[in-house]
């Protein structure tokens, strides 16, 4: 692959973002990290993702604000991320405009092939 897929990861826990830009990188794909709502918007501002991986429980409200703004900058998948494996979180995450809806901890071989799909 020549040019690398820009993959926006938007995670307030430190060890999940540092673990899953590790994965994301061996894998060959740029890696962008945000922790905020505000943090995203401006980053997505200029360099928009074509992935974005988003946690609901920001420290500054509620990830799903972003699937919008995302969408508007040109991202073409957007995947919740949650420590929720219930159906009205799923439903909730859906109903705002996600592609899908993983629960965490996903396993590393199962977020890898799905991002293989995502990206194609």
């Amino acid at each position: 692959m020549t040019d690398q897929a820009h993959v926006l990861l938007v995670e307030d826990n430190e060890l999940v973002s540092d673990a899953l830009c590790i994965l994301f990188e061996s894998a060959d794909h740029r890696m962008s990290v945000t922790a905020s709502i505000a943090d995203t918007l401006e980053l997505i501002a200029t360099d928009p993702p074509r992935l974005a991986l988003l946690d609901l429980t920001l420290p500054d409200g509620d990830g799903l604000s972003l699937v919008a703004p995302l969408r508007a900058a040109g991202c073409e998948t957007v995947v919740a991320l949650t420590g929720h494996d219930d159906p009205e979180t799923r439903a909730r995450c859906l109903g705002a405009g996600c592609d899908e809806v993983l629960v965490k901890p996903v396993p590393t071989r199962v977020l890898l092939a799905k991002a293989a799909e995502w990206l194609h």
